[in-house]
């Protein structure tokens, strides 16, 4: 016998290999109930992540843009913005801040958006670290820190 041939029996067939040397045969449907669990599990899983995310990262229930921003003296800055919400009849706060030549934030204030209409432009200035050369609004919120509500 030549390197490569396989020993036939004499009807031509195959004879079954030793048991004990490669084991059991494997069963062929055994193994598709765990597939489709698997699935099953996964796509209940990105459904879970992608809700928590469109909760999370979704659209802001209050929102803000720079409309303008003006060099005060003294390292100031005057920006004003428009404020945005879903609820007029909440007050909120947005936080703005200023940068100098390199980029980095040199000046932070938060701004009380008091309640009224749905659509609000708000004034203020930021005192700086340098001197400030652009301005822009960090974010928005409804959640307003006790020191800046009304007793």
């Amino acid at each position: 016998m030549q390197t490569g041939e396989t020993a036939t029996a004499e009807g031509g067939a195959r004879p079954a290999p030793p048991a004990d040397r490669y084991g059991s045969p494997a069963k062929t449907g055994s193994k598709r109930w765990k597939r489709w669990v698997f699935g099953a599990v996964a796509v209940v899983a990105s459904f879970g992540v992608a809700w928590i995310a469109y909760v999370n990262l979704g659209q802001t229930s209050i929102d803000a843009e720079r409309v303008a921003f003006e060099p005060r003296p003294g390292n100031a800055m005057e920006i004003t913005i428009n404020v945005t919400r879903d609820d007029p009849d909440k007050a909120g706060v947005c936080v703005v801040q200023v940068q100098d030549r390199s980029g980095s934030e040199s000046g932070r204030r938060e701004v009380l958006v008091p309640a009224g209409a749905g659509h609000s432009r708000v004034s203020t200035v930021v005192k700086s670290i340098g001197e400030p050369v652009t301005a822009d609004v960090y974010g928005c919120s409804y959640s307003i820190p006790r020191y800046m509500s009304t007793p």
